[in-house]
């Protein structure tokens, strides 16, 4: 999971993707950057870090140009540590591409051996989204053949790249001298939309990964770039569209509805927040089934996903609301952070407790989801130590059983709490009174009936239902081969061959 933004302008656009990245910074606080183009110039600036902390003035003002995009990291494979890594990434033909991606390759390891050995192309990471640039790069080459490039030949590459590739993958690309291309992957795993705004040169194209990105920064929300569709912005800001898959399917991943989205963002037509508000509808009816409502003194939400199902749920069961949690905004989401040790340290470092709201109490804490358990055995006991007579807790989304391969970072069976554990064994090991979850049928029905288009969901760390078909415990083992590396090194001797930071040039 990773947010990207990409804009063409007739002003200068640095500052426009630096906001557009900071209201996507939820969906990654690993690295960040921005490439800009001028004239036929590229200029890059990427950094591990937040957005505020990455880009200082002196950064911006090396980033000219009416024509750019960037990317927020949340690292899924590879190095988590290695600043090469940080998106996005260039190669010098053909044009001049640079590109950021967010999503997940199931078949990076094929690819990169299919690129080195028949196609002839480097790839100096171990990012899978170098690689996804340079199966375009090769695309575009073929389609081209030395011959000026029109949207024609663009979307051909595209149909290339999505014969070839598999995954998750929402993209933005800017080829040197022409403009940008964005495109989606052919199930639409991954949000992508497109919208315009205005400023006193003129108009403004921007594509982002949230709605929230757009409105955020003034641009009124056109729609959301179909499953298989590609987009090409030229220089002139004229959109070309055309659908690029043989057979494009509407099955967003569903666990952006449950935890990874904003919830003032739109996805696919579906509000993130009343997605949440039904969640908590139909987990009303699971809580009344397992714990009388005459049992529960108050519900209060682990902030922050969750409080639109708690605030749901409570007033459906005519329970009291409250706020028992707050949070260290200047902590990271305890989720994405890489390496399980600084998962754990990091959640009483986040949230501190209202005590006057457990003590002598019955309470229903409710969470978004459940994935390695640690943060919640963490945050029952600190109910517990804040003088709670008994725990309930509730999650709005099904047991997390199986690993995810579409980018986000559950990737092996045995750090899921839930993986061949019923869901008594779960309460025990989490360690709360009564555990009640959501089920994955009332989920997808809670959440799709936002929206009669699509044709189904990735819900594969809920169902295993691996919604691209080439996904075997084999080629799982082998992805985490790939998977993120949270040892940090920094002392490791990398040569960068990327495009340099301006700074460094």
């Amino acid at each position: 999971m990773c947010g990207i933004v990409g804009v063409v302008s007739n002003a200068p656009v640095n500052q426009l993707i630096y906001d557009g990245l900071l209201l996507l910074q939820h969906r990654g606080q690993d690295a960040a950057g921005i490439v800009t183009q001028q004239g036929r110039k590229f200029f890059m600036h990427k950094a591990k870090g937040m957005v505020r902390d990455v880009f200082r003035t002196r950064n911006m003002r090396a980033l000219p140009g009416n024509v750019g995009l960037g990317q927020v990291r949340y690292p899924t494979a590879g190095n988590a540590f290695s600043e090469d890594e940080a998106q996005p990434f260039y190669v010098n033909a053909p044009f001049g591409l640079v590109l950021s991606h967010n999503g997940n390759l199931t078949n990076a390891a094929e690819l990169k051996a299919e690129l080195f050995n028949t196609d002839h192309r480097h790839i100096n990471t171990d990012s899978d989204s170098e690689v996804l640039l340079n199966v375009l790069a090769h695309e575009l080459e073929k389609t081209t053949r030395g011959l000026p490039l029109t949207p024609a030949d663009v979307f051909a590459a595209v149909r290339g790249v999505h014969k070839r590739i598999k995954g998750s993958y929402a993209v933005v690309a800017l080829i040197a001298g022409h403009g940008l291309l964005a495109f989606r992957d052919p199930f639409g795993i991954r949000p992508l939309c497109i919208g315009r705004g205005q400023n006193d040169s003129g108009n403004t194209v921007m594509v982002a990964s949230e709605s929230v990105a757009l409105e955020g920064t003034a641009h009124q929300f056109e729609r959301d770039i179909a499953p298989g569709e590609a987009v090409f912005v030229d220089m002139e800001g004229t959109v070309h569209a055309e659908q690029c898959a043989a057979h494009p399917q509407l099955m967003p991943c569903i666990f952006e509805f449950v935890y990874l989205a904003r919830p003032d963002s739109v996805l696919d037509g579906i509000s993130v927040y009343q997605a949440r508000l039904n969640l908590g509808e139909t987990l009303a009816k699971r809580v009344v089934s397992t714990v009388p409502p005459n049992e529960i003194d108050v519900i209060i939400p682990i902030p922050e996903s969750s409080r639109p199902s708690a605030t749901q749920l409570a007033h459906l069961l005519g329970i009291p609301y409250r706020e028992g949690f707050v949070k260290n905004r200047y902590v990271g989401r305890t989720f994405i952070m890489p390496g399980q040790g600084v998962r754990k340290k990091s959640v009483r470092q986040k949230l501190n407790v209202i005590a006057s709201e457990f003590k002598g109490r019955n309470v229903l804490l409710v969470d978004d989801s459940i994935v390695r358990g640690t943060t919640s055995r963490e945050i029952v006991q600190m109910a517990r130590d804040a003088g709670a007579k008994k725990v309930y807790l509730a999650s709005a989304a099904p047991p997390v059983r199986y690993p995810n391969v579409y980018g986000i970072d559950m990737p092996t069976a045995a750090e899921l709490v839930a993986h061949d554990r019923t869901v008594e064994e779960i309460r025990v090991a989490i360690g709360c009174d009564a555990l009640i979850y959501q089920d994955v049928e009332g989920m997808k029905r809670a959440i799709g009936s936002l929206n009669g288009k699509l044709d189904g969901f990735d819900a594969s760390c809920f169902d295993g239902v691996y919604i691209t078909g080439d996904i075997t415990p084999e080629s799982i083992a082998k992805m985490n081969e790939q998977r993120v590396d949270s040892s940090e090194d920094g002392d490791v001797d990398v040569s960068r061959l990327a495009l340099p930071n301006p700074q460094e040039a």
